[in-house]
């Protein structure tokens, strides 16, 4: 490899290789179907967004079911201030209290004791690399264009012990969500009585 910055390993240099395009591959990742359960662990937790309109960004990683190992999604808890965009901020706020209060149960309970703001390094240090139980669930936004936007987010959390989407029951989810994008849920493995839907 060149000492030159812009040296590439198999020599030249990316400043005479570029003409303004670059696409790095990899494609764009189908959606993991809504209700399925996985076993997932936030590895990055922290504060986001701007002056009153500040939330807790999480991303997670999957480690369960075989088929979704590796995979990441992502989630927004506007635990402070009011989601702009919310129909009901006041309850929207709430539900995201209790998720934060279930997460952090499930990663020891460390921030509930504390009792007050967590700063992100007590995010950080209290939420990340804790196994649990997730239940994706599945979002859609009108885009600007007026197209459909759509992503995963945490449905539910219950212990790390709780049940995960077996290999039979992932392939009908997303049988099930190929058919129909309008479908909320095929019902397959829900019925945690440890899990706090959201």
């Amino acid at each position: 490899m060149s000492d030159d910055f812009w040296g590439l390993s198999e020599g030249g240099s990316a400043a005479d290789d570029t003409t303004g395009a670059f696409d790095a591959g990899g494609g764009k990742f189908e959606l993991i179907p809504d209700g399925t359960n996985v076993l997932a662990a936030i590895e990055e937790a922290k504060w986001s967004g701007e002056e009153k309109s500040r939330y807790i960004s999480l991303r997670m990683t999957i480690f369960k079911p075989d088929e979704l190992e590796g995979r990441k999604f992502f989630h927004k808890l506007w635990v402070s201030d009011n989601d702009p965009n919310a129909k009901d901020p006041e309850k929207k706020r709430d539900k995201a209290l209790r998720m934060l209060a279930a997460i952090d149960l499930n990663a020891g309970g460390k921030l509930l004791a504390k009792g007050v703001k967590p700063s992100d390094e007590a995010l950080t240090l209290h939420l990340t690399n804790k196994p649990m139980v997730m239940r994706v669930g599945l979002w859609e936004v009108n885009g600007r264009m007026g197209d459909k936007i759509k992503g995963n987010n945490i449905g539910a959390v219950s212990p790390k012990n709780s049940p995960v989407t077996t290999s039979e029951e992932f392939a009908r989810l997303q049988s099930a969500s190929s058919k129909s994008s309008t479908a909320n849920s095929t019902g397959a493995n829900r019925d945690l009585d440890d899990s706090i839907p959201f």
